[in-house]
């Protein structure tokens, strides 16, 4: 039987192993899903949603950090220009699948490249348990594909890592005025060019720890300011979760990493239009709708795995 190994994967659990009850549940929830998405009867399928919504609830309710926002960082690694537009193609599977669930997307802080890729990107996603469905999406991830810019056809790997986070409140994380340094500038865009005549863009400097957030997708300097503040807290809480469990060790910083191809825990391989889960040994070969943001399969199998289900 496959399962995901917590102390030498990128998985992130604060409740420890679930119960047996759990997997119960969501054994119920993924054949309510399936006669969701089967059915051509609509009371049949809105009885099914119901089901859906109330088990969720039930798996939410077992760990209360499961109900909470998620943040999304990604980043891009080894492969260049590639590993960016790579990148951004993850943040618009990861907009699309919450769209599909209805959840709200907001963009905290981007950093574009030239080319129309992205260096680094935070997001925050907004619903009860969006962590709870994404927290195990957090790894290196890899493409095989061959680049458009590639005139011989060879295909080349390149690699991005992410890192899902719960957003933290103000009363997860108590942060003195004098622990921090807020600087402001103005917004630069690619390339360094300036997008803003006005200094909006805003650096917070946790000075215990020289940790530093920088925001500046907004014109504003006060909701820069506010999203940087969201941020900082939730790794400030990020990091004392892992110091209060020695299970669960460098978490946050095991998810990142280096970005290197060998750190892997999925790989998108575009010739053979499939995505394999590493940690799992699970293959998908519907990629495309997979990059789409059909995602619900891959969290659901992934979310078996972690309770002790044969998913293979």
């Amino acid at each position: 039987m496959n399962q995901l190994r917590f102390n030498q994967s990128t998985i992130w659990s604060f409740s420890g192993i679930l119960n047996h009850m759990n997997a119960d549940i969501l054994k119920q929830l993924r054949e309510a899903e399936v006669l969701s998405e089967q059915t051509d009867d609509p009371a049949i399928r809105e009885l099914a949603n119901s089901e859906i919504k109330t088990l969720r609830t039930q798996l939410d309710e077992e760990d209360p950090i499961n109900k909470r926002n998620a943040i999304i960082e990604i980043r891009a690694g080894t492969g260049g220009d590639e590993a960016e537009l790579f990148a951004s193609e993850l943040l618009r599977m990861y907009h699309h699948f919450a769209e599909r669930q209805g959840w709200k997307f907001e963009i905290l802080e981007i950093n574009k490249s030239d080319l129309g890729g992205i260096k680094s990107v935070v997001a925050l996603v907004r619903a009860q348990g969006a962590y709870s469905q994404l927290r195990f999406e957090g790894g290196v991830h890899r493409v095989q594909r061959v680049p458009k810019t590639e005139k011989s056809g060879r295909i080349h790997t390149s690699a991005v890592s992410l890192a899902v986070l719960p957003e933290a409140a103000d009363v997860d994380v108590a942060i003195k005025p004098d622990q921090i340094r807020v600087d402001v500038f103005r917004s630069s865009g690619a390339g360094g060019q300036s997008v803003n005549t006005t200094d909006s863009a805003v650096r917070i400097t946790y000075l215990p720890t020289g940790l530093i957030v920088t925001c500046q997708d907004e014109r504003s300097q006060l909701k820069n300011k506010d999203k940087a503040m969201s941020i900082l807290r939730s790794r400030l809480w990020a990091l004392e979760q892992e110091k209060q469990d020695s299970d669960i060790g460098s978490q946050r910083r095991s998810m990142i990493k280096s970005g290197d191809r060998s750190d892997k825990i999925r790989t998108y391989n575009f010739p053979q239009s499939r995505i394999t889960d590493h940690r799992i040994n699970k293959s998908w070969h519907n990629l495309e709708s997979i990059m789409d943001g059909d995602l619900t399969g891959v969290i659901n199998t992934l979310q078996s795995a972690n309770l002790g289900i044969d998913v293979n």
